[in-house]
């Protein structure tokens, strides 16, 4: 039985192949095909295109890239309507698997969105188009599920698996001891995104961050995690361009877990990787650059002062946010010292970090299988019965 997945970015690929573990050990038989990462490939899908190819955000960034993303999604489309899914789950990238959701819940196949659209931040008539697109949401936060059900959406909370499998205790020495760090250093996780678009207004400006923030402490380190080959290379290129070859700096091969677990404070481009912080305790500022143009529309459509989701999350500002042209080295170093040299303010962010955590660790692999059980046992049942009758 085929399952259709579509992941579009590194955060995506994590949950797909933890989705994907789930539903295996109920259904072993699955197959799950579509565009996957590597995380998700390993976890046993194949993927008939790049998920990076998708790694694209912002208006005028998709705009470069449009005609070879919709030729993506119409090929996809064809090949789903041709030989036809058992079900299909999209994996967050909405602006990509909403389309094709729509044509393939047109078409009879059972759509799933799994985690929501921010429609509570901004862009909440998109509520519409997810109604006809989707017959089931699952969201990873627990005020969701009510603004769907206003709209008559089937809507499940099925919480974050990163909550799961992050243990509720300090991380710290153990990450420490993984990646040979003494106990005393200064460690900063520089995290500048995971698409190569986010490395073009972030590498150099993580990078110039670092060398300013080692002015004021000489004797700190930096940890870059870097999930793919091209983003790897992309910030090397920016530290050979800003001739920073010698600042204390490691690049990891993924490994963020570790680099925010480790760290005593970390530079962060908004996204997932902010709640990873946050569920590693890691005090951490977040920065985001992107086109102008682009920024403009985005800010007009916005309903929250928040980009970061730990603010989203309390609902108030727990962690500084530096965005745009505010995102400079100065100003990002100064944030990051601050939380440096206050320790206090930096073990009651921790402590906050703690409630956002709990309230996130709902034993997401079980809820997942839970919300997908009707479509998939009506499937087996119905592929039983046939057989029955064949013999």
């Amino acid at each position: 039985m085929k399952i259709g997945i579509v992941a579009g970015e590194t955060s995506g690929d994590l949950l797909g192949a933890l989705l994907i573990k789930a539903l295996k050990e109920e259904y072993p038989s699955l197959e799950f095909v579509g565009i996957a990462g590597p995380k998700m490939q390993s976890a046993g899908a194949v993927s008939w295109y790049s998920m990076e190819k998708l790694a694209v955000r912002g208006y005028i960034e998709v705009l470069k890239h449009y005609r070879e993303i919709l030729s993506i999604r119409n090929s996809l489309r064809d090949r789903f309507l041709k030989d036809r899914p058992a079900a299909f789950i999209g994996i967050d990238a909405p602006d990509f698997n909403l389309g094709l959701e729509r044509a393939l819940k047109a078409a009879g196949i059972p759509a799933i969105h799994y985690v929501s659209p921010s429609i509570w931040a901004w862009r909440g008539e998109r509520i519409h188009k997810i109604k006809g697109a989707v017959d089931h949401m699952l969201t990873v936060f627990p005020f969701e599920p009510a603004l769907y059900a206003k709209e008559g959406i089937p809507a499940t909370f099925v919480g974050h698996p990163t909550a799961d499998n992050v243990p509720q205790a300090s991380q710290k020495n153990a990450a420490r001891a993984q990646l040979r760090i003494k106990a005393d250093e200064t460690i900063v996780a520089l995290l500048p995104g995971s698409r190569q678009t986010e490395l073009d207004y972030h590498a150099e400006l993580f990078i110039e961050t670092a060398k300013e923030l080692l002015k004021a402490f000489p004797h700190a380190r930096f940890l870059v995690p870097l999930a793919t080959r091209e983003t790897r290379e992309q910030f090397e290129a920016a530290r050979w361009k800003l001739n920073a070859q010698d600042l204390p700096l490691q690049i990891l091969f993924g490994h963020a877990n570790f680099a925010l677990a480790a760290a005593d404070v970390a530079l962060v481009a908004s996204g997932t990787a902010t709640l990873e912080a946050a569920l590693l305790r890691c005090p951490h500022v977040v920065a985001y650059r992107m086109s102008p143009t682009t920024y403009r529309l985005m800010k007009k459509k916005a309903y929250l002062p928040y980009v970061g989701l730990p603010n989203i999350l309390a609902g108030e500002w727990l962690v500084p946010e530096l965005l745009q042209d505010d995102a400079t080295p100065d100003n990002l170093a100064r944030a990051l010292g601050n939380w440096l040299t206050h320790k206090d303010a930096a073990q009651r962010l921790r402590d906050r970090f703690a409630d956002i955590h709990a309230s996130l660790a709902v034993n997401n692999m079980a809820r997942v299988r839970d919300a997908l059980r009707p479509f998939l046992s009506r499937i087996v049942d119905g592929n039983a019965a046939v057989s029955k009758r064949a013999a």
